[in-house]
């Protein structure tokens, strides 16, 4: 059953052009604070108009600009999960669940609200008022509202964002129950890259009003069409580069040349390596230099409680205070790995030795 989008409306600063199809994979939107991804979502809800284009769902215009369609939203069967849960203070949690079922009966409405609750994990909750529920009690509630009016798609606007890490990880479980459950076009906004990745199955990477990149998740993380998608997803590492033969690029600000796995389809603008795809050899090979391995120093070590980030100088230590100021950036590159790793080689002497792996690193344009 897909969704269908392609719509253009004017925002203050932009205009959001977006033109994309959802199937009955959740996907991710993904993109930065102000891209226009809660718009997108509203539009799609009815709760906002384009300004051009059409939206279908399973061939059915819901929105068209040239037939002069606009379905009102309560005619859309399409559910919208708002950040703030949106529940009714005066209402129960059962009373929640059963308002947008108010045409059956009551007792087959009884039952679909019971059935909701349980699988949600909040049959327990059923009498309760939304002031005593926990942050992650409200979504479960949320969540089952929203599915109470069978919908045809469901909309989701960062429903993470205001939890705890604790109760982040509960809901996220409940959401993947949810969307294998739910086999219809589910759209999840979000600005982590990290629950981007686990909620959806295929990506829409949203910048400034425009599909900067949408498709499968893995390969737009493996090989970003851009700079600025490259940055949207999390990467760290970014050099210019210039072609210098077959399957080799300059990677100018990092002062290496470096062998390339992906195909040279034309001249790249810059070549970037996620933190965490950078490993660390023993030594350079006996007899000469390793292919994509060069000596490098630590300039600083930030930790989380499960990862180290390492701050590194490729060729040389960094230099003195005194000769700074004729210095490069003090490092070159970010380098993630697990405490564990971390542990096993820390007190090696320096210099280590980084490979940057020709499969691990990807080209890209402007």
């Amino acid at each position: 059953m897909p969704l269908e989008v392609q719509i253009v409306k004017k925002l203050r600063d932009f205009a959001l052009d977006a033109t994309f199809v959802a199937g009955d994979a959740p996907l991710g939107i993904l993109g930065p604070s102000g891209a226009g991804k809660t718009m997108l979502l509203r539009c799609i809800a009815g709760l906002d108009r384009p300004d051009r284009g059409r939206i279908t769902l399973n061939g059915v215009a819901l929105y068209d600009a040239e037939r002069e369609i606009q379905v009102p939203a309560r005619r859309r069967r399409v559910a919208m999960f708002f950040q703030h849960y949106a529940l009714f203070p005066h209402r129960t949690v059962e009373e929640n669940v059963a308002f947008g079922m108010r045409h059956l009966p009551r007792e087959d409405r009884a039952k679909r609200v019971a059935a909701l609750l349980d699988r949600a994990h909040a049959a327990e909750l059923a009498k309760c008022y939304p002031r005593a529920l926990s942050g992650g009690e409200q979504q479960r509630v949320a969540i089952a509202r929203a599915l109470a009016i069978e919908p045809e798609v469901l909309l989701l606007d960062e429903p993470l964002s205001a939890l705890d890490t604790h109760l982040r990880s509960q809901v996220e479980a409940h959401l993947q129950e949810t969307f294998a459950a739910y086999r219809r076009p589910a759209l999840l906004v979000t600005h982590n890259i990290e629950e981007a990745y686990r909620l959806g199955e295929q990506l829409l990477v949203l910048s400034r009003g425009r599909v900067a990149a949408s498709g499968e998740k893995e390969g737009i993380f493996r090989h970003p069409p851009s700079l600025e998608v490259a940055r949207i997803t999390g990467c760290k590492n970014f050099s210019r580069a210039r072609a210098i033969g077959e399957g080799l690029v300059e990677a100018l600000d990092w002062g290496c040349r470096l062998r390339v796995a992906q195909p040279l389809t034309r001249p790249p603008a810059y070549v970037g390596i996620r933190a965490h795809h950078i490993d660390f050899s023993e030594s350079p090979a006996a007899g000469g230099a390793q292919e994509n391995v060069f000596p490098c120093w630590v300039v600083r070590v930030s930790e989380t409680p499960f990862r180290v980030t390492l701050y590194l100088r490729l060729h040389q230590p960094q230099a003195q205070p005194r000769e700074a100021a004729a210095e490069p950036a003090a490092h070159h590159l970010q380098a993630e790995v697990f405490k564990e790793k971390w542990r096993l080689f820390r007190e090696r002497p320096f210099p280590w030795h980084a490979r940057l792996s020709p499969d691990s690193l990807f080209l890209l344009s402007e």
